[in-house]
């Protein structure tokens, strides 16, 4: 019963964290005239939610295997039979997830933050290329993790 609790609650963060970034940090740039101050805001809040959002994703996906071992054990042999096809699409999707966070998190967010600590200047275009990258993988994160929740609650019925 406490790794459904843990599975839930990672699944808000999640999702609440992928939200927050694109309503409050991607939003919230236009607003900022500094081109360097807006450069500080983007590695500021990066550095908050890459940490957030790699992490819950992680315990939502360690919380998720250990629920299908448990639900393997009570199907048996017929676990494929009932429930093979909606979870390899199921997983298939989780795993794009996976490839589009980590890419946001790690590939975009997390070598902005590390070239803007280093001291290196960021050009105004070079800003737009990484806010433009973050928000059209924002994008694909959300639409991959509603697909995602969607066969999840369709397995659970």
């Amino acid at each position: 019963m406490l790794n459904a609790w843990l599975h839930l609650i990672a699944l808000i963060v999640y999702l609440g964290a992928v939200a927050a970034f694109y309503a409050v940090l991607l939003r919230s740039l236009p607003i900022i005239d500094n081109h360097e101050d807006k450069v500080a805001f983007l590695a500021r809040g990066l550095k908050f939610h890459n940490p957030l959002q790699v992490g819950a994703l992680g315990i939502l996906l360690f919380t998720g295997a250990f629920q299908l071992t448990e639900l393997k054990a009570a199907y048996r042999e017929t676990f494929v039979k009932q429930l093979g096809y909606p979870l390899g699409i199921k997983l298939l999707f989780a795993f794009l997830l996976v490839i589009f966070s980590v890419y946001q998190s790690m590939g975009i967010g997390h070598r902005f933050v590390k070239r803007h600590e280093g001291g290196e200047s960021v050009t105004p275009q070079e800003l737009e290329s990484v806010i433009r990258r973050l928000r059209s993988s924002n994008w694909c994160i959300l639409f991959l993790a509603v697909i995602t929740l969607w066969f999840g609650l369709r397995l659970r019925s």
